[in-house]
């Protein structure tokens, strides 16, 4: 997956600083959609990664039933914490 062409699908620009307030919330409403029908598992990380990058991504608990992909989803958690970046 590609962020850009994520953010091009969700939200119909690769810049969401330009978006007005009910077209991301819009957008993050088809994501959380979209993670719910999704089987693939990395599809699923990917997805809610971003969706945690939004501030809007499910407990993990509801996201993923399997462990190793929760243990994986706190390691990005913690990894996004601790960087400078601005998200």
């Amino acid at each position: 997956m590609q962020l850009d062409d994520q953010m091009v699908r969700y939200f119909g620009t690769a810049d969401l600083a330009q978006l007005p307030p009910a077209a991301l919330q819009a957008g993050i409403e088809r994501m959380g959609v979209e993670l719910g029908l999704e089987t693939d598992r990395g599809r699923r990380f990917a997805l809610w990664s971003l969706m945690f990058m939004l501030g809007a991504a499910p407990a993990l608990d509801v996201a993923f039933e399997d462990a190793a992909d929760r243990d994986a989803a706190r390691d990005f958690m913690e990894l996004v914490e601790n960087t400078d970046a601005p998200m």
